[in-house]
């Protein structure tokens, strides 16, 4: 591989792994924007959580936070209670209609890849196999 060539692997990557998750993203979306949907998703598979660290997790300012969780909540996926401990900060967790939800959206995305995926030559179906387990190791942090 050229030098030249091989800088342009990050970018390519990226934009690449970009572009994907976004036309994925529209696979099915239910009217939630992807800061709903990706609360929604933590809480499901993190448990209840304060507001505070649900919107550390996601990397958004706390009044952002507040929105999201105010719009889940009147869409019936997330309900908020006092935290017992300090009743000035809330407790966030998700529904069973939020769980039913991420679960079904989820699965709307997986089929849409897959469909995606079986499209491709056989040849190049086994090249993106044998590459699942080098971007899973990219995603292991130092």
């Amino acid at each position: 591989m050229t030098p030249s060539a091989a800088e342009d692997v990050p970018a390519r990557l990226y934009l690449a792994i970009g572009r994907l998750s976004r036309s994925l993203r529209r696979s099915g979306t239910q009217g939630l924007g992807h800061g709903s949907i990706s609360a929604l998703s933590t809480l499901v598979g993190c448990g209840e959580m304060r507001l505070g660290d649900l919107a550390n997790k996601e990397g958004v300012a706390a009044p952002t936070m507040s929105r999201i969780v105010a719009a889940l909540v009147e869409a019936k996926y997330v309900q908020r209670e006092p935290d017992p401990v300090d009743r000035r900060a809330w407790l966030v967790k998700a529904t069973p209609d939020g769980e039913r939800m991420v679960s079904g959206l989820r699965s709307t995305r997986v089929q849409e890849l897959r469909r995606r995926i079986e499209r491709l030559p056989e040849a190049k179906q086994v090249q993106l196999i044998s590459a699942i387990p080098v971007l899973e190791e990219l995603l292991t942090e130092e």
